[in-house]
């Protein structure tokens, strides 16, 4: 059997104190992982801590806004003086803001793309040289159904998941020589607070008519995929897209 254990690897987890980023960190932490969650609002990361402690997952909280590449500069020097190196990096925090394409301000456009594109590519060129450390590593950046298709109401959003899709393949290509894998997982329905405006009326029985699944999926089911990617079950794949979306993508 390969190798899913992730005993002794450092994960960094951005947004990882709520939704699919909570989900996420403790499947790491179950599977052996010491999860680093990284985001903005304290006081909910310090709840995620307390659940993580009570399921016996080690894990830790630092401040950060991805917006902000000296805020990422702060939190990658943070990791590297306690733990020396890492692991794993989950590019996870985003936004969504629903606009029609006539009405995106400037300042919303700035806000998304900021948070869900260019902050994948900075804190992968940050955490590069922890990765290169430790020998190799893990890069899962989160990317969404909207890295497929289009929205008339949240295009910044779809504009910024699709460029995430991109940024994986090149970083892909870019740093295999230094055994670093870098894929990306495409979420479906999930019950989060940035969906809650889907999970009821006319929108919940439109996608839950074109889901196989019949159902929402819930932030834990995303664990599954982020192991395999994270351990050396997947030393092999790299580049690829792998929707956790009950079909969705496919209907």
């Amino acid at each position: 059997m390969p190798d899913f254990s992730l005993k002794k690897k450092v994960a960094l987890v951005t947004g990882g104190n709520g939704g699919i980023g909570k989900g996420i960190a403790m499947g790491l932490g179950k599977a052996g992982a010491h999860v680093v969650i990284a985001a903005r609002n304290q006081e909910k990361t310090q709840a995620a801590l307390d659940q993580f402690a009570a399921e016996g997952v080690s894990a830790e909280g630092f401040f950060c806004d991805v917006k902000s590449k000296s805020s990422i500069e702060e939190l990658i020097e943070e990791i590297e003086q306690k733990h020396e190196e890492l692991n794993i990096l989950v590019n996870n925090a985003g936004v969504s803001i629903i606009s029609l394409a006539e009405d995106i301000t400037e300042e919303d456009w700035e806000s998304v793309l900021n948070t869900n594109l260019r902050s994948v590519l900075w804190c992968s060129q940050q955490a590069l040289p922890l990765l290169k450390k430790a020998g190799g590593g893990k890069i899962i950046n989160i990317a969404s159904e909207y890295s497929i298709f289009g929205s008339a109401y949240t295009l910044s959003y779809s504009a910024s998941k699709g460029g995430v899709i991109q940024i994986t393949k090149s970083l892909a290509i870019a740093w295999a020589a230094h055994n670093i894998q870098v894929n990306a997982i495409i979420p479906g329905c999930i019950k989060t607070d940035m969906t809650a405006i889907a999970q009821q009326g006319e929108i919940y029985d439109h996608l839950i008519s074109r889901t196989p699944a019949a159902r929402f999926g819930e932030p834990e089911e995303l664990a599954g995929a982020a192991v395999f990617l994270s351990s050396a079950a997947s030393d092999f794949v790299t580049g690829t897209s792998l929707a956790v979306d009950g079909g969705f993508s496919i209907m």
